[in-house]
């Protein structure tokens, strides 16, 4: 009997978990049916980011990370919104944008230029200072939480730190892309992936932002500081190369001597690109203020503010989208980078004219929307620009630098379009003559340079392609 106890003793466990086989095997496949949806997104993702090289190289982890940015960029853009802009009656609001630019934007602009060359100190810290930056802003994000609901005063030191953040982890990572290019792999092919991943981030935040915001408007905060901690420990894990610094040199915009590398001495075509990107990065920032006050008082037709607002937006972000899709396609048919930023400036001032000439929410829409299209083809072409143009020992330090000089274009037109009265044919002719100006000082000249360019077998090829 004692044998035959142990032997039924013994078995009994088994046919316990023979019992409970089926249920755990139904529990399996609930968790995997459950799971599957996340890892095969997430498997796709890295499919997509990693394609092509991109993942030897380690520009797949830098285009992971952009995206990322922009979601955690958005994040605070929705909680800034909701208690800058729209919830308070247009006058007020009016004050607290002004208040705005001038405690957040007016230092930004003194501080612009010297994030270029105070980075360009610490060639071997990339990772560092992009880690850094998105570290700043987690934390600041859990501080601006304690303020947004009463909008008070402390807010706005708070957004400037958030914004010279951004902006320095914007320069850092021009400065970064040169180095993580695969294989055959074109500069303009690869800003192309970085910012279409980030505009990609920002669509699927922005609705997840405006419902946590319905939760409260601590929230979107929430979310941005845990999106920038995990930006933060992406950027630490950047390939080594990141900060590597080996034969590279400072860049200068101006002259400074023959001896010293400066984007002048490569040429005319990168200054010209960079007048005419200017002007478009500073339309850029006057849309965003101008439109945004003029919407809410005037909506377009049958729409309530918010709507006309999204509208507008949505239009310049697909008009964007497709600009750096249709990038590396424009190149592979042979045109010129000269030639597209020459073109896009004229495209973007005739539809500004357009637009204040026969002023009204379609023609609104479609200013947005050109203005999205041509900003990205302009800069991915500025970008091959400075790569054909700009010697390799001070690539580098040129992105920086230039990227630097159009955030401040952008703060620019920002401070014009809160300040212009609400006039929509007023507001479409400044714009119009902001484009007309970038187009006098560069198209001229960048078609005059593009004439004059030796062909293929009279200069040695660059990756613009």
């Amino acid at each position: 009997m004692g044998h035959y106890d142990g032997v039924a003793a013994a078995r009994s466990p088994a046919r316990s978990e023979d019992h409970a086989g089926p249920l755990r095997r139904a529990g399996r496949k609930v968790g995997r049916a459950l799971h599957l949806p996340f890892t095969g997104t997430a498997k796709g993702i890295r499919k997509a980011t990693h394609a092509h090289g991109a993942g030897e190289s380690g520009l797949g982890k830098l285009i992971e990370l952009h995206a990322v940015n922009g979601a955690g960029d958005v994040m605070i853009t929705v909680a800034l919104a909701s208690t800058v802009f729209f919830s308070v009656p247009t006058d007020e609001a009016r004050g607290r944008v002004a208040l705005y630019l001038a405690v957040t934007m007016a230092p930004f602009t003194l501080l612009a230029p010297v994030i270029g060359p105070l980075l360009d100190r610490i060639p071997h810290g990339r990772r560092a200072a992009m880690a850094g930056a998105m570290l700043t802003r987690a934390v600041l994000a859990i501080m601006m939480s304690a303020a947004v609901a009463t909008g008070g005063i402390e807010l706005y030191p708070a957004a400037l730190g958030v914004l010279v953040a951004s902006k320095a982890y914007g320069v850092v990572r021009s400065a970064v892309v040169p180095r993580l290019l695969p294989p055959n792999f074109s500069l303009v092919k690869a800003n192309s992936r970085v910012t279409l991943a980030g505009l990609l981030a920002t669509g699927i935040a922005a609705p997840i932002g405006a419902g946590l915001q319905v939760l409260g408007p601590r929230y979107p905060l929430y979310g941005a500081c845990a999106l920038f901690l995990l930006g933060a420990f992406w950027a630490l894990r950047m390939p080594p190369k990141v900060d590597s610094a080996k034969g590279e040199r400072r860049a200068h915009l101006l002259t400074h001597g023959e001896r010293k590398p400066s984007l002048r001495t490569v040429g005319p075509s990168v200054l010209h690109g960079l007048e005419a990107n200017a002007a478009q990065r500073m339309l850029s920032g006057f849309l965003i203020f101008f439109l945004a006050f003029l919407l809410r008082d005037h909506p377009l037709s049958g729409q309530s503010a918010a709507v006309s607002l999204g509208i507008v937006g949505v239009a310049a972000g697909v008009g964007n989208a497709c600009g750096t899709a249709m990038g590396s396609l424009l190149r592979d048919r042979g045109h010129g980078p000269e030639v597209i930023i020459a073109t896009m400036i004229s495209v973007v001032c005739a539809t500004a004219i357009c637009t204040a000439i026969f002023f009204g929410g379609l023609m609104v829409a479609v200013l947005g929307a050109v203005a999205g299209l041509t900003q990205a083809l302009s800069k991915l072409s500025l970008d091959a620009l400075i790569q054909r143009d700009v010697p390799e020992v001070v690539r580098t330090s040129a992105f920086a630098r230039s990227e630097t000089a159009l955030q401040m274009a952008w703060v620019v037109g920002g401070g014009i379009g809160i300040a212009l009265p609400l006039n929509g044919t007023l507001g479409m002719a400044v714009a119009a003559g902001i484009l007309a100006t970038g187009a006098l000082l560069s198209v001229r000249g960048l078609l005059t340079a593009a004439r004059r360019r030796p062909g293929p077998k009279g200069r040695s090829k660059a990756r613009v392609a």
